[in-house]
């Protein structure tokens, strides 16, 4: 049987610890340096000493761990000033999103109207009628703001909006159905991403998961064998970042609110992501329309704001007006409500639909609708700059977000490729990353591909801006 091996110091090594210890500054030294001075007009005392003091913990640490020298004062001071500039300086950053992914969740999805953006800059700088009456003056409802705009777009009795559709399922689930049994289809018991499983949501808010079906065929008599007396509703959910394809059966929507209606149960429908315009007209597959849902008279839907819709992140529930007043007067809706923020760039980006001017105003949808030729001469533009390097090339652009999956639009895409093979692409996207605003693209097969449709128009002197930067000496 081996044992573990119990390293004791020798007397050098000691020796040598005890004197790197000696070595390095007092805290007073460190404070006195003149760079640390020179911060101290610009941050509290307190703070500085905070810094220095973990500074100094931390070269005991590496002397304690074997490091075989103490680091000078000059180095101390530079890494104090090295952590306090990295904290003052904001990790979030604005990119350009030239990967040909629209909807993009780890750059942050739909990018915001310039509407929506004033509206959000106007209500973050003041103080507001978020929740006061200005007729009574007494205290209101932040509901009032955009539920008679949602219901006016959608058709619905009432709306609530909330921090996110994560929110809005967990919401519904726990306040309608807590105790109790909700039916769902085997194949809609998905996995949206970062581990968000409905099966899980169900679980965490107190709710039965009845699964029917099977992963690839659930038919309406599924529905209808499982319901019994702790049946509180029947859920669609919406596959909105996967598809089944082959022997396929799914119960529609409209099956489902017919079984509701003749079983005196509601159904709660998850869009996901959730759409206000056909999406057939772009050349995508239909998307399900929040309207379609309302209109067949399902209880809830719920989905994104921050997806096809265009808005800030928000969970946006429709339907009945009863279902709805029991959610708002749960106390788990004050837990997930929407901020003044985000529900006053909601409201923005909304009224581009109520005006019907979502392709040309809200982002998402300009760049869905943006023209290929538009797209080929914008993208010789950005080849332009790197010549050689580069040529225009077909290609397709995905959506994103958890929203029409398979489904691509034609894109022009600028290659920019070099012999030296994807060591090569990878510096090259390693550059445009590392520029003042950073440009993002995607590598393919060795090549380093930038797409224009991801990109808004105005954006395009900073891509060019970029790419200069990779090709010095050109103009």
């Amino acid at each position: 049987m081996l044992t573990a091996l119990k390293v004791v110091p020798t007397s050098c090594t000691i020796f040598l610890m005890e004197k790197n210890y000696r070595r390095l500054p007092s805290v007073d030294r460190v404070l006195g340096d003149e760079r640390i001075r020179r911060l101290a007009e610009s941050y509290p005392h307190d703070r500085l000493l905070s810094l220095v003091r973990q500074q100094l913990d931390t070269e005991r640490q590496a002397i304690t761990t074997g490091r075989p020298r103490a680091s000078s004062l000059a180095e101390i001071v530079e890494a104090v000033v090295s952590c306090l500039r990295a904290l003052e300086k904001p990790s979030l950053r604005p990119v350009v999103n030239a990967t040909g992914v629209i909807l993009h969740t780890n750059l942050g999805r739909a990018s915001l109207s310039v509407e929506s953006i004033t509206a959000m800059n106007t209500v973050a700088g003041s103080y507001s009628n978020l929740e006061f009456d200005l007729e009574s003056g007494t205290r209101g409802s932040r509901h009032v703001h955009i539920e008679g705009l949602l219901c006016q777009l959608t058709g619905a009795e009432a709306a609530l909006v909330v921090n996110n559709n994560a929110s809005a399922v967990l919401l519904v689930l726990t306040a309608l159905a807590k105790r109790k049994e909700v039916i769902v289809s085997r194949g809609q018991a998905v996995e949206i991403g970062g581990g968000f499983r409905i099966p899980d949501v169900m679980r965490q808010s107190g709710v039965r998961l009845v699964e029917i079906g099977t992963t690839n065929c659930t038919y309406a008599r599924d529905y209808e064998q499982a319901i019994n007396p702790r049946t509180v509703a029947l859920m669609r959910v919406h596959s909105s970042n996967f598809k089944v394809v082959g022997f396929t059966a799914e119960v529609t929507i409209e099956e489902m609110a017919a079984l509701g209606d003749r079983f005196g149960l509601p159904v709660f429908d998850d869009l996901g992501s959730g759409c206000f315009l056909d999406t057939s007209q772009f050349g995508l597959a239909p998307e399900p329309m929040v309207t379609q849902s309302v209109a067949l008279g399902v209880g809830l839907t719920f989905f994104s704001g921050d997806k096809l819709v265009g808005g800030p992140q928000a969970g946006i529930i429709v339907g009945k007006k009863e279902l709805v007043d029991k959610l708002k007067r749960h106390p788990l809706a004050r837990a997930v409500r929407i901020d003044k923020v985000r529900l006053a760039g909601l409201t923005a980006t909304l009224v581009h639909y109520l005006k019907g001017e979502a392709t040309a105003k809200i982002p998402v949808w300009r760049m869905i609708a943006a023209p290929l030729d538009e797209l080929a001469r914008r993208a010789d533009k950005w080849a332009e700059v790197l010549g050689e390097l580069a040529e225009v090339v077909d290609g397709e652009t995905m959506v994103g977000g958890g929203s029409l999956p398979g489904g691509t639009l034609p894109t022009k895409l600028v290659a920019i490729q070099n012999r030296k093979g994807r060591t090569a692409a990878q510096a090259l996207s390693r550059k445009l990353r590392s520029q003042e605003t950073p440009v993002i693209g995607r590598i393919s097969d060795d090549i380093l591909l930038l797409d224009p449709r991801s990109v808004l128009p105005e954006e395009d002197e900073i891509v060019r801006r970029a790419l200069r930067a990779i090709a010095p000496g050109r103009k």
